[in-house]
């Protein structure tokens, strides 16, 4: 047994130290996008289905919490994936692809980011996301693995954890995050 944690802990360690290369160029990019925001006024939506809702809930309360000072103002953060009854209500009346694009027409507005996390990069309601929130004039964000899938493009900035394994891809997106709140948390306390 201890050799397969072994080999995981491994595993884990080289696609985190293989992200140096290939995947910080965009994390500073995302950093800025947000810092940017953040400054004007705007603020951070994030969205993701499963494991990835999480990880949105988790990033939106570092800002909205405070990672390492609990006494400063909140940074404005929300994580789409949170009002059960509004996201159960529109899935069971309409649909459920729409459930994240139909907050972001209602919350969003011109000069927000939104950040969207998807292993795989297919998933319908955060490609939905994206597209509403380009044409409402947010900055777009998004968290996926190797490919992209067909969300790759979409975005203003692509954060490509370079793996297929979903196991290691969620690891590359919360590390990832908490690169990003910190680096946005650093800049609003100075």
């Amino acid at each position: 047994m201890q050799e397969k944690i072994k080999e995981q802990i491994l595993a884990s360690a080289a696609m985190k130290e293989s992200m140096v290369d290939l995947c910080i160029d965009d994390i500073e990019s995302a950093a800025n996008l947000m810092i940017h925001s953040i400054q004007n006024g705007g603020k951070i939506l994030w969205c993701g289905n499963g494991g990835s809702a999480g990880d949105a809930q988790h990033l939106a309360t570092e800002l909205m919490g405070g990672m390492t000072n609990h006494e400063r103002k909140p940074i404005p953060s929300i994580a789409l994936t949170t009002d059960s009854s509004f996201i159960t209500a529109w899935s069971n009346d309409t649909d459920f692809e729409s459930v994240f694009s139909r907050q972001v027409q209602g919350l969003g507005n011109e000069g927000d980011i939104l950040v969207g996390i998807s292993t795989s990069g297919n998933s319908e309601n955060v490609i939905a996301a994206i597209k509403q929130a380009k044409y409402k004039g947010l900055k777009t964000v998004v968290f996926t693995g190797r490919s992209g899938g067909r969300m790759n493009k979409l975005p203003d900035v692509t954060i490509n954890v370079p793996s297929d394994d979903t196991q290691r891809i969620q690891e590359g997106h919360i590390m990832t995050g908490q690169i990003i709140c910190g680096l946005v948390e650093d800049d609003f306390l100075s």
